[in-house]
């Protein structure tokens, strides 16, 4: 008997409300129990905008309902199936400001993954994060869709001081979001991420960033041991501690890749069937009127 090793995984997500009024993120998680595959939506609701929070439960359901876990299992077919669920959602959003003009303006971020076995694949528009811990080191794996990335980029070039960049009014103004209008950009990789046994992925809304990647990381690299709840709620309360007054929602989902060994039997009915065939084609020539050739 054979063993080789597969990933499953241990899923989780969780909510704060942080120093806001209401709740403007939403999630939703398709993950069962020691799964080898499964889905993931978070989307973050435009704040300051008219109906933020409707928009990222309209974002993820509509995602959400688009998939299904019988889908996982043609990797090719999956950006293009990302893809036209991010268009059937930005389309819900446009329909629903045309049948409530006072909507206008809403829209959200978004952040999808499918895992299917060791392969990532992941959906993103807006500056929702999605980060790959792996040995030690936290990565981000999509692209931030706000004006940080530029912001950033005049601090290296010594524009900006580190206090004027860290608090640049635009440094969130989001450059692609879904509002039920054009799309200004998506991150959509043809190519997956090839997971490996103890990978953690995070997807987030922007209220994470409000730790630091350090204490991220060294916030993982404590916890990493710990079961997919317990991680999400360890970050919750990290950025509990802060206590900033400015503390925007977070929306967390945990997905740890474990390694589980899946046994894999001989087919030995196979395998005596084809002995029995051999034997008896030896012991009993064919029939003169039948002609023979060998393949």
């Amino acid at each position: 008997m054979n063993e080789r090793q597969q990933i499953e995984f241990d899923v989780s997500s969780a909510l704060a409300m942080g120093a806001r009024t209401r709740q403007e993120d939403a999630v939703a998680v398709a993950f069962p129990e020691k799964a080898r595959q499964g889905f993931a939506v978070l989307s973050d609701g435009m704040g300051g905008h008219a109906s933020g929070d409707l928009a990222s439960r309209t974002i993820v359901a509509e995602i959400f309902s688009g998939l299904t876990l019988g889908d996982l299992e043609d990797a090719a077919h999956l950006p293009g199936l990302l893809g036209g669920a991010i268009t059937k959602a930005n389309a819900a959003l446009t329909s629903s400001v045309e049948g409530h003009p006072t909507r206008r303006g809403m829209g959200g971020t978004v952040v999808a993954v499918v895992a299917a076995n060791d392969k990532l694949h992941w959906i993103s528009v807006g500056d929702s994060v999605l980060y790959l811990f792996r040995d030690e080191t936290l990565t981000r794996l999509n692209e931030d869709h706000s004006m940080a990335p530029e912001i950033d980029l005049m601090l290296a070039q010594g524009m900006l001081t580190a206090e004027q960049a860290a608090h640049h009014p635009q440094r969130n103004c989001l450059t692609s979001a879904l509002m039920g209008e054009k799309i200004a950009a998506v991150d959509c990789p043809d190519i997956p991420v090839s997971l490996k046994p103890d990978d953690i992925v995070i997807l987030a809304s922007d209220g994470l960033q409000f730790l630091p990647d350090p204490i991220i990381e060294a916030l993982l690299l404590r916890a990493r041991s710990e079961k997919s709840a317990d991680i999400a709620l360890d970050l919750l309360d990290a950025l509990a501690t802060l206590n900033d007054p400015e503390q925007d929602n977070t929306a967390i989902v945990v997905v740890q890749a474990k390694a589980c060994a899946v046994r894999s039997r001989p087919n030995r009915f196979r395998t005596t069937s084809d002995a029995i065939r051999r034997a008896f084609r030896r012991a009993v020539p064919p029939p003169a009127y039948v002609t023979t050739r060998r393949e």
